[in-house]
């Protein structure tokens, strides 16, 4: 049996360190054409109303400066 990320013990990697194996963890994912993630009937729901929306043109996008520009004048 495999063991379970609380079986690990990261504190030895510095966060940068532990974000790469983040990233390549997330990689490997990504690129196993077998991953299947099962979704419920409200998140196809939910993906189908977004992409209606979307090819609707109901659905406006910010640049990244913009969304950060927005959310930093919140605080």
């Amino acid at each position: 049996m495999p063991q379970t990320p609380d079986k690990f013990d990261f504190s030895g990697l510095s966060i940068a360190e532990r974000i790469l194996l983040v990233e390549s963890l997330w990689d490997s994912i990504a690129r196993d054409s077998q991953a299947d993630i099962p979704l419920t009937q409200e998140q196809k729901h939910e993906l189908t109303r977004r992409l209606a929306a979307e090819e609707a043109g109901e659905i406006t996008y910010s640049s990244w400066q913009e969304a950060k520009r927005r959310l930093l004048s919140e605080k």
